[in-house]
């Protein structure tokens, strides 16, 4: 990973396949926060307040909602966030 003084360089996408892939490959998974429906990628058990979604719910909310995904591509990092995609300059 391409690193910028101490600081570790992160990423965005748009594209499904990465953002599942790198999810799975780190043990998280889809979810959302209950009531308020904001998607999370979770990783081990979920907080009571979360539900679980399937990759399909995910990503048709992921792109009704005009999100990029920001995450780290170091293969111990779990670091992500999604973030509202006009903030990304693509």
């Amino acid at each position: 990973m391409p690193k910028q003084g101490n600081f570790v360089m992160r990423k965005y996408t748009r594209e499904h396949a990465l953002i599942r892939a790198w999810a799975e490959e780190r043990g998280g998974h889809p979810a959302r926060v209950r009531g308020a429906g904001v998607l999370r990628i979770a990783f081990g058990p979920l907080p009571p307040n979360w539900e679980p979604l399937d990759w399909d719910a995910f990503f048709a909310t992921f792109a009704a909602d005009g999100l990029a995904f920001l995450y780290e591509e170091s293969p111990a990092s779990r670091i992500c966030k999604l973030v509202k995609g006009h903030t990304v300059g693509e």
